[in-house]
């Protein structure tokens, strides 16, 4: 039955689903379900593509003289359709439930027209528009390989069931020096410029000592060889350190 006759029972705004198209980014369509009647109305929504939507929710019950909310999300896309065209349809059914019956009395059978229910049918386009110029730039929500699941009714048609988008927590934390390694660093560094003074101190005395020798004209002493040995010595084991 066309939708027509569906607006006799539930009306349905809008007549199509829009969605305002960007690449890699979830998007959302809302429906209005309006109950025209004085009778409980168990809804079910099906689609042709349901790996591709998640609806919220794909089956409920709408009370008498009442409103429900649809939301209808798609996944976010990795390619723009040709002439922004889409090909999927949405299919709402609705049928009368008893008096007070709630989500949990829906069951697939209620929607088995071959079980004598009287179903009641409106279809729906999927409709892709320009999104509005951005004014801002918006950071990605969609993840990679974040996919909505499908199950299967008895009758073999595609349902759309609810699923979940994970959402990843990231906890960044700053790398911070402990007080050990500062004072370790801070140590290393004293160390290293006091070797830098030793030596410039022992290369200004070895300098004195050669001058003495050369006017003795009697080589090095003894003492200046000792002192060679113990700068040598100690130069090995301040830069070892270092």
């Amino acid at each position: 039955m066309g939708s027509t006759t569906t607006q006799q029972r539930l009306s349905i705004e809008p007549q199509e689903l829009k969605f305002p198209f960007e690449l890699k980014k979830q998007i959302s369509s809302s429906l209005q379900l309006s109950n025209n009647t004085d009778d409980h109305i168990a809804f079910k929504v099906k689609t042709t593509n349901p790996k591709k939507y998640c609806v919220r929710p794909n089956t409920g019950v709408v009370l008498p003289r009442s409103t429900c909310d649809i939301v209808v999300t798609m996944q976010a896309q990795k390619e723009v359709p040709p002439e922004l065209q889409c090909k999927d349809k949405f299919l709402l059914q609705s049928v009368v439930a008893s008096p007070g019956s709630s989500l949990k009395d829906i069951n697939p059978e209620m929607f088995n027209k071959e079980s004598g229910n009287i179903v009641e049918e409106c279809k729906l386009k999927v409709v892709y528009v320009s999104p509005p110029q951005p004014t801002s730039p918006v950071p990605e929500e969609s993840e990679e390989g974040s996919s909505p699941k499908a199950s299967v009714s008895e009758n073999g048609s595609s349902n759309v069931s609810d699923f979940v988008t994970p959402v990843s927590k990231a906890r960044f934390e700053t790398a911070e020096k402990t007080p050990e390694a500062n004072t370790l660093i801070s140590k290393l560094t004293q160390e290293k410029k006091s070797a830098i003074q030793q030596s410039n101190k022992l290369r200004e005395e070895l300098e004195l000592l050669k001058r003495e020798s050369n006017k003795n004209r009697g080589g090095i002493s003894f003492l200046s060889v000792v002192l060679i040995g113990l700068f040598g010595i100690l130069l090995g084991y301040l830069l070892k350190r270092t």
